[in-house]
């Protein structure tokens, strides 16, 4: 975040010389000295001094200036009814913005208006509307570490526009982190013990009070917000987290009193009951970003899913792409309920027709708890509302248990439909204090109001035709204008025809306007009928309002059965439209008939599908082939086919049986850390520690080119040592993508290993052709400088290239002659352990770097 522009320095050192309203700009700059604060005046939201400097240069504003008693200084401003996009500049430019809104009715003013912060906009606390993904969750996050024990943390998770809110604990800075990147908070919040490297390069950390991390402070954090405070956590570390996010929100709303009561419950979850798919693993699968080629911008696995009808279903089939299952049972029942809409075309589509027309019931809820709904927003609600008989109906004969238990969680909440649909307009304008929201028929105060406004705008309607008949005059005009209220316009020319009781009001170039006793006493008459109402209505919508956030519970839990209903009935329409089939899930291992990559299939006009085969006789595979040839995709689509099926998901294959995995793992793929001071070899290697620290029997492990960035001698011993760690020690499911071809040896001399490869046909002038089919046993080349024809390189570097692999391969052909020679030679004067140990060396089968060791190690001998 940009530094505080605190209270302007030019104000504070001649606090008692400014004016009202500039005292009060300075007061509240003081309190929220960490926020650019945006000060309403009138219809513009203002800034002044160094902030208004800020508002210029970030927004692209002109820069005016203000004067009073105390000087004059710098001032600029946004119209509040485009303030959001302003807004949306200040938080890209990393700073907190302070809204202070008037509080007080300008005519009821005895002096200055009153102002106040109404809320603190950061970028992990936004609820408007402009400012949000409509199918994305928006969290801000909060780490606490226990007292004296630096591995133990609490983290919690809140999304302030729809109420989510969920914790956790874990015993890891490294744990922390899986968690942040499961969840991909906007801002994070830190407690006293957390190093600030465990979040994400891209969440902004906000400072904020040490206090509010405090046990006691955080528990009536909790009691005070929370129905059961803090009985769903299972530490002090998750009440500390969730006590100091509630205190943070609290903040960020201005500290209204029951700003925070849609927030009904709390969510305690264990990172156990789902795969853990780390930040690594998120980036290298796309499943939430995909990545770039050629700067054309590809597809993550999230849109190839989402087929969802309305906002609810996207955030809720993010919310499971982040969390897989582990539960075998919790996965059979999502699969019954997409089997049974996969084969139902009738209720799968009509799900999908009535969901369309479903609001976004947790942000609109959020809004009318906070009080900030407009009469729009109500019969947004009730058209949803509308909606949850048909979609009942349409589940009417619903088998599976998921799709019936849901059916029945679907309230319709008739009593809030009926109340909304009594009280508000069917088409209602935004502003709900200038009337024309409610029907008169909900209350009968107002029905007389309305009647006694509607009877005298009929008077005046017939007034025009009534003077025109007695004056004489044709051409006398009755009209309005929100300054001189009702008047008769005659023009000049029949000025002589104006009767007496014509009172004049206002005189114009070619005209004069009149006004008569009795039209001035049915103007008081509406005018006093009209503003009466218009408070009434006010008041009444506002009872409206508050009745339906009295429901907030109800309407959150029928928000969440519609989501759900969305997401499979998505799942559903993807597995029927492009071929996918049920899994079988709790197998001992992998073995997928057919699999394709489910996002690469859409791209291309035909894919190659590939078996994938892992299990107790062989849970590594070592796979080989060229460049280009489909190595990453094969790798990652089987990491897909398995995050799919434990999402719920059909998947896209022929067959499927699986296990439950426990995480998948990737190493795939070149990057370093600049900015940290790490090249790509060392975080190759920190990713390979957490892989070697981290995985189990049941995790799948991917591996691309693991070594590549040291001497060749080196990257092969550290490749060669992880093959072996991974097949002896972790058992993991592995899949190893490499170009050190003495790797399939290593592989061959393991039990429960096999070599895979992708084979490639030398088409001599035409370079290399690839099947995209994976075979078993080791690839005979590697076609590396037929790979960099295809790509471009200019044909003397490829000539080149070819010479030098030529004399690279004859040499070494020569080398493994000359050592045969001398292995048959008799010499007398080698140890008789060391002709041994020539005559026992099978030099066809030794690859280089084994010749070099048994030479190196008969010379030591010799020297001895």
């Amino acid at each position: 975040m940009e530094s505080a522009l605190g209270p302007p320095e030019k104000m504070a050192a001649r606090r008692s010389e400014l004016t009202p309203m500039m005292g009060q700009y300075f007061d509240l700059c003081e309190e929220y000295d960490d926020a650019l604060v945006l000060f309403q005046v009138g219809d513009f939201y203002e800034a002044f001094c160094e902030a208004a400097e800020a508002v210029s240069r970030t927004c692209e504003v002109a820069l005016t200036a203000r004067e009073d008693s105390t000087g004059e200084y710098p001032m600029a401003g946004v119209p509040i009814d485009s303030a959001a996009s302003y807004i949306e500049d200040l938080l890209d430019a990393g700073y907190r913005v302070a809204v202070a809104d008037q509080v007080q009715d300008p005519d009821e003013a005895s002096g200055v208006v009153d102002r106040a912060v109404t809320r603190v906009v950061t970028p992990g606390t936004l609820t408007e509307d402009e400012l949000l993904a409509p199918g994305e969750n928006n969290f801000v996050a909060a780490v606490a570490g226990e007292t004296g024990k630096a591995s133990q943390f609490g983290v919690a998770f809140l999304d302030v526009s729809t109420g989510d809110f969920v914790a956790t604990s874990v015993r890891d800075v490294s744990s922390v982190r899986d968690e942040l990147a499961r969840f991909a908070p906007a801002e994070a919040i830190l407690g006293p013990l957390v190093p600030a490297d465990v979040v994400p390069s891209d969440v902004t950390i906000s400072p904020f009070d040490d206090g509010a991390f405090d046990s006691e402070a955080a528990g009536e954090q909790l009691t005070r917000h929370l129905r059961g405070g803090a009985q769903a956590l299972a530490s002090d570390v998750e009440v500390r987290a969730c006590g100091a996010l509630l205190g943070y929100a609290e903040y960020a709303r201005g500290g209204a009193e029951g700003d925070l009561d849609y927030l009904t419950h709390l969510t305690r979850y264990d990172p156990r009951d789902h795969m853990i798919l780390d930040e690594v693993a998120r980036e290298s699968l796309e499943l939430f970003e995909p990545r770039s080629v050629h700067g054309a911008e590809g597809t993550a696995l999230v849109d190839v899913l989402d087929e969802t009808a309305c906002a609810l279903g996207r955030r809720r089939l993010t919310d499971w792409l982040r969390r897989p299952l582990v539960d075998a049972a919790a996965i059979e029942a999502r699969l019954d309920a997409v089997a049974e809409l996969t084969e139902s075309v009738v209720a799968r589509e009509g799900l999908h027709d009535e969901l369309k027309g479903v609001y976004d019931l947790e942000r609109l809820i959020t809004r009318v708890s906070r009080g900030r709904a407009d009469a729009r927003d109500l019969r947004s609600l009730h058209a949803t509302l509308d909606r949850v008989p048909d979609v009942r109906e349409t589940l009417a004969d619903a088998e599976s248990e998921r799709l019936a238990e849901l059916r029945e969680r679907l309230d319709p909440l008739d009593d809030v439909r009926d109340l909304i649909d009594s009280a508000v307009r069917e088409n209602p304008p935004a502003e709900i204090t200038e009337g024309e929201i409610l029907k008169p028929s909900f209350d009968e105060e107002l029905a007389e109001l309305r009647a006694t406004e509607r009877a005298g705008k009929e008077w005046i309607d017939s007034l025009e035709a009534e003077e025109r008949e007695l004056t004489g005059i044709d051409s006398l005009k009755v009209g309005h204008n929100a300054v001189h209220g009702y008047y008769i316009e005659v023009t000049n020319p029949n000025l002589d025809a104006v009767p007496e009781h014509y009172q004049r009001r206002q005189t114009l170039k070619n005209s004069e306007r009149f006004v008569t006793p009795e039209l001035k006493e049915r103007e008081d008459e509406i005018l006093s009928a009209t503003a009466r109402a218009d408070d009434l209505e006010y008041e009444l919508f506002q009872e409206v309002r508050r009745a339906v956030a009295g429901e907030v519970a109800r309407v959150q839990a029928l928000a969440d059965a519609l989501a759900t209903l969305d997401v499979l009935a998505s799942l559903a329409t993807v597995a029927a439209e492009h071929g996918y089939v049920r899994p079988e899930v709790g197998s001992d291992g992998i073995d997928v008939e057919g699999g394709r990559h489910p996002v690469v299939e859409r791209s291309l006009s035909s894919f190659v599908p590939n078996d994938t085969h892992l299990g107790d006789n062989a849970k590594l595979a070592v796979i080989t082939g060229p460049n280009m040839s489909g190595k990453s995709t094969y790798m990652r689509q089987v990491a897909l086919v398995s995050v799919l099926a434990q999402l719920g998901s059909f998947v896209p294959a022929e067959s499927a049986e699986l296990p439950v995995l426990d995480r998948v793992f990737t190493r795939v793929g070149a990057s370093d850390d600049i900015a940290g001071g790490r090249s790509t070899f060392m975080v190759e290697m920190s990713e390979l520690a957490t892989i070697l620290r981290d995985a189990t029997e049941n995790s799948l492990v991917l591996l691309d080119e693991v070594g590549r960035g040291t001497a060749t001698t080196d990257g092969l011993a550290i490749a060669q040592a992880i093959t072996e760690h991974l097949h002896d020690e972790t058992r993991a499911f592995t899949l190893f993508a490499t170009h050190h071809h003495e790797l399939t040896e290593v592989a061959d001399s393991l039990a429960h290993a096999t070599n895979l490869h992708f084979a490639a046909a030398d088409t001599g002038e035409d370079g290399v052709e690839f099947d995209h089919r994976i075979s078993r046993g080791a690839a005979t080349a590697s076609y590396g400088v037929d790979v960099a024809r295809a790509a471009g390189v200019p044909n003397s570097v490829v000539a080149r290239s070819r010479d030098l692999l030529a004399d690279l391969e004859a040499r070494e052909e020569d080398l493994v002659e000359e050592t045969e020679t001398d292995v048959t030679e008799s010499d007398d004067s080698l140890p008789a352990d060391a002709r041994e140990t020539l005559r026992d060396v099978d030099l066809a089968a030794m690859t280089p770097l084994e010749a070099m060791n048994v030479l190196a190690d008969l010379k030591d001998r010799l020297d001895d």
